[in-house]
């Protein structure tokens, strides 16, 4: 009965919420006004609290740019826990953008969509990704290309990792930021999740995303850490394969330590 009154409050609040700062994104988008990149960020903050979500960070988001920030990836839900703590946009798979719902927002907060299946379109998409890189976006890369359990970080798949050098190459930038960033969904009404239960926050892709949000929304409760590391500076002669491979050690080490519990602070 809680549960169920908590979801129906959710949604209500949700309506209220989108109802309300949608039509200005569309606005904002199409008078290319600045508050086209903030606006998202209060969106998700907003949406964070209503799905319960405590939200932790280590390290900080480098202000530098061009940057290109590398992720693992959990869930649909790291979509939100990242946006609360800076102005990004997000590079997702092209199927995303006819999801009811979650494809409008992906639009709005001005996703580019890549098809990671068909080699043949990765430079045209490395291209597009460059372009926004140099326009002073933040683009958020979940290099693994898929979700994980949220207890290990799958292989990284190389292939995007170019569109930091096409930043360099096609628009004469000297260099690009890659910074890595480990999301790990750690507690549950407090308690520590443990491996047992971190399925509840994680989505792996052969489950259905509507039955995972409704089970979001019934628990609630859930701390996310946010680790950022130490950024690396490419230039044009820095290999895509030994930088994605550099990056998943990063990512890999710094979501260990989230899971292990160590050097928590809340800031």
């Amino acid at each position: 009965m809680i549960g169920s009154l908590r979801i129906a409050l959710v949604l209500i609040c949700f309506a209220a919420l989108a109802l309300t700062l949608v039509p200005l994104q569309y606005l904002f988008l199409k008078t290319g006004l600045a508050l086209k990149n903030r606006l998202p960020r209060l969106f998700h903050r907003v949406l964070a609290r209503l799905l319960g979500f405590r939200i932790r960070t280590h390290g900080e988001m480098t202000k530098g740019r061009p940057l290109l920030l590398v992720s693992n990836h959990v869930s649909w839900s790291d979509i939100t826990v990242l946006s609360t703590v800076g102005d990004v946009s997000f590079i997702a798979k092209t199927e995303v953008r006819d999801w009811p719902l979650f494809g409008t927002f992906a639009v709005l907060q001005r996703s580019v969509f890549v098809e990671r299946d068909r080699r043949g379109k990765t430079g045209e998409q490395a291209s597009q990704i460059a372009t926004r890189l140099v326009s002073g976006d933040a683009m958020v890369l979940f290099a693994e290309g898929t979700t994980s359990d949220g207890n290990r970080v799958l292989p990284f798949k190389t292939s995007l990792f170019g569109a930091a050098s096409a930043a360099i190459r096609e628009t004469g930038a000297e260099a690009v930021i890659v910074q890595p960033v480990a999301i790990a969904y750690t507690r549950l009404h407090g308690m520590p999740m443990g491996r047992y239960h971190r399925p509840i926050a994680s989505w792996p892709g052969d489950v259905e995303l509507l039955p995972h949000l409704k089970i979001i929304l019934r628990e609630g409760a859930l701390d996310a850490e946010i680790r950022f590391g130490e950024p690396v500076v490419i230039t044009a002669r820095t290999d895509r394969k030994t930088l994605a491979r550099t990056m998943e050690e990063r990512v890999r080490a710094m979501l260990q330590t989230s899971l292990m519990g160590r050097d928590i602070e809340s800031e």
